[in-house]
């Protein structure tokens, strides 16, 4: 029998020491765990602040159709609740993140364990928990080993605390709540619509895994970035591969999810980014006079960036869509086209027919320059005139906009105001009559270089787009057929009438007369001398009197040269009064806020418009029975017709061969500085501007600067479009007739039958 080896007393000792070590390790790790959770090692979060964490939410403006069209935000996180999150959304996230998430109560030791052993390269060992308590109290990575495991330890006492507080659905939400998604996307909610265009209900599961796999790292894994496309890609597949190792998808639809290619609606979110960025700002200048002047309960102001209100608005975002890309296709061509007339001129974009024009240039770019901040501040530096000038003739590096993308250059600062004065400008508002709610607003061809809104702010010369309201007005007192006749003749109105200190007598912008017009051809073929008759019939008292009923808060002049549009208005009002004629004779103020709530959704405040009658439905409906003209046989004809040639394809997508009823009027102003073009159909009415910045920079004929060629081609884009989607409704049929009989004849055959029957009888009387 063999003899037992005795143990040595050495070997004893060292497995006690070694027992001793294994035990002290974790008893270590709970004392500094103690040492942590007591604040030794720095102060921890309140349990008022685990319970009620600090978060800022962004306010909403949403559209009619439900989809958000912006924010106001210090951080731009929209609050989703757990029921608004999508099941595959969640079963990504858990299986990806934290397979054992429902099972562990903050921190999973058996994948911690995993993470020490492999020392990382087998996965993290951080569960959702303690993820979300970085997020929200630890934001800022810590630098070295000793101080990082103290900010480790200070999550653990963290994720406890959120478990013992919180539901797992909740903890669920509040983490995807409050991640960053880069883009100023913070929360599932902004993510949703910065890379996929829709809400996080609508996320499907392709959509989600990719959205997922940025949780791992967002710059790394950014689909937005041509150089990590392939990675968020490959990453996005490897969360559908954890999709199928929790059995949430079989090995089918693994296979055919990951063939799908990754394909993104971006729209990154910024005050100059995004749909609608002028009509947003319009918005904030709005809320900011309306917090001051409607405080919470308890006396506090709303906070816009931080206090999460929703703001609803009347703007349909298909509409919107649409007329924002209408703008930029045309204007962009339109732009090409006027560069290339430009360019032998010694003034450039300024149009002086004179030997003076060059000199009258520089007068106005001078001007521009004494207004910018590098003026001012060579100014301040003691620098003179002539210095200044030499300043701003030295080129420098900057960056221009074009309608293709901001080009870097180099180039004098005098030249690049002289650039920017070439730049043709647009502002689009379109409007349903019946309810004054706005469905688009354009104010410009690009927010980041041309804060100004042609919509609201900007005010330019009607020209012809007034023309209706002096028949409109004539028509109310006389009631005059459109099948009235009207010699075609210069008339004057002699000094001494309507306060006139000289006689007035208009030109037709052809030069052309003779003959007579029916009011129907006088206005469509914007015909002055007709006009002008009838501003002599009734004065321009009626006519001011009218526009001020039809929401024109500009200053309309009590003089007979309004009838062509010589005052200043912008495109709001003018659409705004518009209304008037698409709905039976009743102004409907145009509106785009119609509710703002808290964001818990309780209403603070709604809107409705403004509305009065201003003529009768039956001047109303004869007033878009002229303006039908107007597309039929006049200046908007080209949205009928298919013939004629434009050189350098200045109308751009022509033609267009539109059927169905539309009633429109164009506009030019003097010297082609402004065109315009307001379109009707029945429930929808667009107006349009466009001119340069300066009214001295214009086209040099009207056959490129009238309002046919620069405005009339973008409601035609706008509209083909909404055409081709049924859903949003616009109309196609007939202007609403007037119930009851008409007293006001608009068939032109019968009405000259009669006339002719009145004069033979009168004829036979005499």
């Amino acid at each position: 029998m063999k003899k037992k080896t005795p143990v040595s007393d050495d070997f004893h000792s060292y497995v006690k020491a070694l027992w001793v070590c294994v035990a002290s390790i974790p008893l270590a790790i709970i004392f500094i765990f103690f040492l942590v959770h007591l604040g030794f090692f720095g102060e921890l979060p309140s349990t008022e602040e685990i319970t009620n964490p600090k978060s800022y939410l962004a306010t909403e403006i949403l559209s009619s159709d439900g989809n958000q069209i912006g924010t106001f935000f210090h951080e731009n996180r929209v609050h989703v609740e757990y029921e608004e999150i999508p099941e595959n959304l969640i079963n990504a996230l858990v299986s990806t993140e934290d397979e054992r998430f429902f099972q562990h109560s903050g921190i999973d030791f058996r994948s911690l364990g995993r993470a020490l052993i492999s020392l990382g390269s087998g996965g993290g060992g951080s569960t959702i928990t303690q993820q979300l308590a970085k997020l929200m109290f630890t934001p800022d990575p810590a630098r070295g080993i000793l101080v990082r495991v103290i900010q480790k330890l200070k999550e653990w006492v963290i994720a406890i605390e959120i478990e013992r507080r919180y539901t797992k659905q909740e903890i669920l939400t509040m983490y995807l709540n409050k991640f960053d998604f880069l883009y100023q996307a913070v929360g599932i909610h902004s993510a949703s619509n910065v890379y996929f265009g829709k809400n996080p209900i609508e996320l499907n599961i392709e959509e989600s895994a990719l959205l997922v796999g940025m949780c791992k790292n967002p710059s790394y894994y950014n689909p937005a970035r041509q150089s990590r496309f392939e990675l968020a890609k490959n990453r996005r597949n490897t969360v559908l591969g954890q999709l199928k190792r929790n059995e949430f998808i079989n090995d089918f639809e693994l296979d055919s999810l990951r063939s799908i290619p990754v394909t993104l609606n971006f729209n990154p979110k910024g005050h100059d980014k995004g749909l609608a960025p002028y009509l947003r700002e319009n918005i904030r200048a709005y809320m900011k006079d309306w917090i001051s002047k409607n405080p919470k309960a308890n006396g506090d102001r709303y906070n816009l960036y931080t206090d999460g209100l929703k703001i609803y608005t009347t703007i349909d975002s298909r509409i919107q869509s649409s007329a924002e890309k209408a703008v930029k296709k045309h204007m962009k061509n339109l732009q090409s086209v006027f560069f290339k007339r430009i360019k032998n001129r010694k003034a450039g974009p300024f149009y002086f027919p004179d030997e003076l024009s060059y000199d009258e240039g520089q007068k106005i770019i001078k001007r521009a320059m004494r207004k910018t901040t590098r003026y001012k501040n060579l100014i301040k530096m003691g620098l003179s005139e002539k210095k200044i000038i030499n300043v701003f003739n030295s080129p420098v590096e900057m960056s221009l906009f074009s309608h293709d993308g901001d080009i870097d250059t180099i180039m004098s600062p005098f030249d690049s105001i002289q650039y920017y004065k070439s730049i043709y400008q647009a502002g689009l508002l379109s409007v349903e009559p019946q309810t004054g709610f706005i469905k688009a607003w354009v104010g410009g061809v690009d927010f980041k270089h041309f804060k100004y809104d042609a919509v609201m702010q900007g005010r330019r010369q009607v020209g012809s787009t007034f023309k209706p309201f002096v028949y409109a007005a004539a028509i109310a007192d006389k009631k005059y057929s459109p099948c009235m006749e009207v010699p075609n003749i210069q008339t004057c109105i002699d000094s001494g009438q309507f306060g006139l200190k000289e006689p007035w007598c208009p030109k037709n912008s052809n030069d052309k007369y003779g003959g007579v017009l029916t009011l129907k051809k006088a206005i469509a073929g914007s015909i002055n001398t007709v006009t002008t008759f009838l501003m002599k019939q009734i004065g321009p008292s009626p006519v001011s009197s009218i526009a001020k009923s039809l929401g024109v808060t500009s200053r309309v002049p009590v003089v007979p040269s309004i009838a062509l549009g010589t005052l200043d208005l912008s495109v709001y009002e003018l659409v705004g009064a518009y209304t008037a004629f698409g709905n039976k004779g009743l102004y409907t103020e145009p509106i785009v806020i119609l509710r703002i709530e808290d964001k818990n959704g309780v209403l603070l405040e709604d809107f409705s418009p403004t509305t009065r009658e201003v003529f009768s439905p039956e001047v109303a409906y004869t007033v878009v029975n002229l303006l039908e003209g107007v597309t039929e046989s006049g200046t908007g004809i080209r949205l009928r017709h298919s013939g004629g040639k434009y050189r350098y394809n200045v109308v751009t997508d022509y033609p267009y061969n539109f059927t169905n009823p539309i009633a429109g009027k164009t506009g030019t102003t003097q010297n082609n500085s402004d065109g315009w073009f307001i379109g009707m159909v029945p429930n929808l009415i667009t107006g349009i501007w466009t001119g340069c910045q300066d009214r001295s920079a214009h086209f040099g004929i009207t056959e490129f600067g009238q309002g046919a060629t620069t405005a009339l081609p973008i409601w035609a884009i706008l509209m083909k479009d909404l055409y081709t989607q049924p859903n949003i409704g616009i109309s196609h049929g007939d202007f609403e007739k007037p119930k009851g009989p008409m007293s006001i004849a608009l068939d032109c055959n019968s009405y000259l039958k009669q006339s002719m029957e009145t004069d033979d009888e009168q004829s036979e009387y005499n």
